[in-house]
């Protein structure tokens, strides 16, 4: 006979009741997938897609926006598990301590032969504004501005520091922060005055095709990196989710995307008003199964099955 009070008695029934029914309630439980990611089209292209790939696999995944900072505060706080914008090596500044100290793994290359750096509209480097050296020449022309993305982003802190030590004599320019999408509106609306402007750049992105722009030279290990801004663009995961979820680990690991693709994308996208990322991708995929079906190279469904059928199914919806 047990020899606990019966109040006692009471309480461990009802705590080992209430654990039973929590674990019979996740049983079966899909897994849930958390995707990080930025404010940047193709990042966000990247980060639905995925979303998608999971959820036709059998997995509860959600694609959170973030800074870029708190990407990084998530992934290695355990909010986060992936992220597939990790622009290197312009966000070094922000990235590496994280690599470093190992909270956060660099985990694979997903798009080599990016670019970020900056650049200006081709009349402007015809006018001579071709080199980092060249813009303090050019500054009442460019009121003195470099135009940004969203405060905080690592070309932002990259502008920020090279105007700060006055680097190619820069210490009187100011950097405007803003979105993506404002950032572009501006610059187009300066194209269509035939006004100076120097913005960040990056390809791929529809605005190589929208815009007849020029990316600047003289980027150095300082700055945006040698070889005039050339990038390679990783998947990041935290410590400790190569082991937790194995399956996506190698999904991700697998989920590579090509240049000519995103590219490809993004100009549906800007031509399409309402056509949302994730459906812009999918429809590109359709057409494209020669680049998804690397993608479920060893990898399964949630439960175990073809995870290659299971998502050609799920573009035939």
């Amino acid at each position: 006979m047990s020899m606990l009070p019966r109040f006692k008695q009471t309480l461990v029934f009802i705590t080992v009741t209430a654990v039973l029914t929590l674990a019979a309630t996740n049983v079966g439980a899909a897994q849930k997938i958390r995707i990080a990611s930025v404010a940047w089209t193709g990042v966000t292209i990247k980060s639905e897609l995925a979303v998608a790939v999971l959820e036709s696999l059998g997995y509860d995944a959600e694609n959170t926006v973030y800074a870029v900072p708190f990407v990084y505060a998530a992934l290695s706080s355990n909010a986060a598990d992936v992220f597939f914008g990790n622009w290197m090596p312009s966000m070094a500044t922000v990235a590496k301590k994280f690599f470093d100290n190992g909270s956060v793994i660099q985990y694979v290359a997903n798009m080599p032969g990016a670019k970020y750096t900056l650049a200006v509209p081709t009349y402007c480097a015809q006018g001579g504004l071709k080199d980092f050296a060249d813009i303090v020449k050019f500054g009442d022309k460019l009121d003195w501005k470099i135009h940004g993305i969203e405060a905080g982003n690592d070309g932002n802190l990259i502008i920020r520091d090279m105007i700060q030590k006055n680097m190619f004599g820069l210490g009187k320019f100011e950097i405007v922060p803003s979105s993506e999408v404002a950032m572009l509106a501006e610059v187009q609306s300066r194209v269509k005055q035939g006004r100076w402007i120097v913005f960040l750049g990056w390809s791929p992105h529809s605005m190589n095709e929208r815009i007849d722009m020029t990316y600047l030279t003289g980027s150095t290990d300082a700055t945006f990196g040698p070889n005039d801004g050339t990038a390679t663009v990783w998947t990041n995961i935290r410590k400790g989710f190569d082991t937790d979820a194995p399956n996506v680990a190698l999904l991700v690991k697998n989920m590579l995307f090509p240049i000519d693709m995103m590219n490809q994308i993004m100009t549906t996208i800007y031509a399409q008003k309402d056509l949302k990322p994730r459906m812009a991708g999918l429809n590109w995929l359709k057409a494209h199964p020669e680049v998804y079906r690397g993608w479920f190279t060893g990898v399964t469904t949630a439960d175990g099955k073809d995870a290659l059928a299971a998502f050609e199914a799920y573009l035939k919806q």
